[in-house]
């Protein structure tokens, strides 16, 4: 099956990964509903897809303005969305898919609906992609399969009466109605100059048949006889229709050896026409990155991507009681998967996001200049591997950080499904927080995904999207919250804060304590942080960013030695 063609739907589709499963079932019935009205001739706003399956409109990009022409690049045209849509169904059912013991309607396969219906197995999947909807079912022999309700089948007949008539001229070919396709179809060939086209609809005039029946009966003749075929055209120039499905199939696994068999093209044609479709897909998908200056340095590569990727062990569950009290009955499935995800901490923190805007900058930096015409499979393989790579830093940013979602929601909720709707827009929150997070600033990810979170949360019960001090105080300390199991009271944070603000005056000098309080909120009062950019702290002291950036590390190098792991926390989380 081909991939979704829209990139905004099919990033939709992987943060549903991340929406709790009973909250998931809701939504595929939401894109079922979207996939019955929609019309092949219209065009749609991303904005409206995305408000009908989840209920609630897509963030705006970063600074909250779209780019000239974003609005233009978002309208979807009717027809590619609607099979957008149904592989949209497809995938989702999959990872929601039930027994079919378990529905209380009939459920056929796709053998059985032929049969039931009279028609071929190849008349139900076109009858797919004109709106017969199919979900994933488990059947009796345990496997994962494609199924009809019978819901969904009488709604179809009942929209379709039309097409049903017509499909009852479909009727199987006796072989002597099949030989006499072949003899009239080279007969004609061979005394006229008409086009393939024109050929076979004649002969289906003829025999009181439509042009599909007559079509499929020649191509399954030349595909079982290759050295006798009726139409015998010169390749040519491939047509977009035909590039499509040589590049559909080569997706789907289909061999180089079948594909130069089918399309009776060389080795090197079919590599190049791919080569020229992966081109274009990587040209035209949306990529951005948190810049650097790290990653201009030489021997970058080296030092960001020569530590293995790996995930940190799993902490033990007792960390997580606090997920005990936003109702562990509602979601035990959700919440035990959290209780086992990795916990970050701020060194591992840094490592990961490094390396994911790292790797979209070389993915960015390596397409630059590339021509569909004329570019490498190597380099094709090079970016598509940076973004895979950085797809998945990106998945174990947003599981590491699930459990600051069902901490917040449980906060702002009233009651168990007004939790569970919290939880996925928390979610889709979170996945635009990865996005966004700008690691060179020296906060912790989960002060930024708590403001965003937050904010969403305000724009849901309608209410400004402005944190009172009271809630910046509190989302200040959520991570802290999740990994302990006492939560600290404002005095002991103050009198702490104090201690540590003493440690800095006794250890530093005067331009390294300017430029720790400032950076690091410690000027002001403790409710509502004050802080201060390297370049805003650079242009107080006449100094460049990357001076100031060396003058913090020594200062906290220093700190390092003086101050207990829990106040350095204190400090730099």
């Amino acid at each position: 099956m081909r991939k979704i063609k829209n990139q905004d739907l099919a990033q939709l589709l992987v943060q549903l990964r991340f929406t709790p499963r009973k909250q998931r079932r809701k939504q595929l019935d939401a894109v079922e509903k979207l996939f019955a009205i929609i019309d092949r001739d219209k065009e749609y706003p991303f904005e409206f897809v995305c408000f009908r399956i989840t209920g609630f409109h897509p963030a705006p990009p970063r600074g909250g303005v779209h780019p000239k022409g974003a609005a233009e690049r978002q309208l979807i045209k009717g027809d590619e969305l609607a099979e957008d849509l149904r592989i949209f169904i497809s995938r989702l059912s999959g990872r929601l898919a039930r027994p079919v013991t378990e529905q209380n309607e009939k459920v056929y396969n796709i053998n059985e609906l032929a049969e039931a219906l009279g028609v071929s197995t190849k008349t139900i999947h076109r009858w797919r992609k004109r709106g017969l909807i199919a979900r994933k079912f488990i059947f009796d022999d345990g496997k994962k399969r494609f199924g009809f309700s019978q819901s969904a089948v009488d709604k179809f007949i009942k929209a379709n009466p039309d097409l049903i008539a017509k499909a009852k001229i479909f009727t199987r070919l006796t072989n002597k109605q099949k030989q006499l396709i072949i003899r009239q179809a080279g007969a004609l060939t061979a005394k006229t100059t008409m086009s393939r086209y024109q050929i076979i609809n004649r002969i289906a005039s003829q025999i009181g048949k439509v042009h599909e029946t007559v079509r499929y009966t020649i191509a399954g003749y030349e595909k079982a006889n290759p050295d006798k075929p009726i139409f015998k055209e010169p390749p040519g120039v491939i047509s977009p229709a035909q590039a499509a499905e040589l590049y559909k199939l080569f997706k789907q696994g289909t061999g180089v050896r079948e594909l130069m068999r089918r399309f009776k093209r060389s080795k090197s044609s079919i590599y190049r026409i791919i080569n020229r479709r992966r081109a274009k897909a990587l040209l035209v998908r949306k990529i951005e990155f948190i810049a650097s200056d790290e990653f201009l340095q030489e021997g970058a590569g080296e030092k960001i991507l020569a530590k293995p990727m790996k995930m940190d062990k799993p902490v033990s569950a007792k960390k997580f009681e606090p997920f005990e009290l936003v109702g562990e009955h509602l979601l035990p499935e959700y919440l035990q998967k959290l209780k086992e995800t990795p916990v970050l901490n701020r060194e591992r923190e840094v490592e990961l996001f490094r390396r994911y805007n790292y790797l979209k900058y070389l993915a960015c930096i390596t397409r630059e200049g590339i021509k569909p015409a004329r570019v490498s499979g190597a380099r094709l393989n090079e970016i598509e591997n940076y973004l895979a790579e950085a797809e998945k830093i990106k998945k174990m940013i947003i599981e590491a950080n699930l459990r600051l979602v069902v901490s917040i929601a449980g906060k702002h909720a009233t009651s168990g499904p007004n939790f569970l709707e919290l939880v996925s827009k928390g979610n889709f929150a979170l996945t635009k927080a990865v996005e966004e997070f700008d690691y060179t600033r020296g906060i912790r990810f989960s002060k930024h995904a708590s403001l965003n979170i937050a904010k969403e949360y305000a724009k849901v019960s309608g209410k400004s999207t402005e944190l009172t001090r009271k809630k910046v105080g509190s989302l200040a300390n959520i991570q802290r919250y999740l990994r302990t199991t006492e939560a600290a009271d404002f005095a002991a944070i103050e009198r702490a804060r104090r201690s540590l603000v003493q440690v800095i005056k006794d250890e530093l000098n005067e331009r390294e304590q300017y430029i720790i309080l400032n950076h690091f909120g410690l000027v002001g009062p403790p409710i509502k942080k004050k802080t201060k950019t390297l370049k805003q702290i650079g242009e107080d002291l006449d100094l460049s960013k990357e001076r100031v950036r060396q003058i913090e590390l020594i200062a906290l190098q220093k700190l390092r030695q003086s101050l207990s792991s829990e106040e350095f926390e204190l400090l730099t989380g």
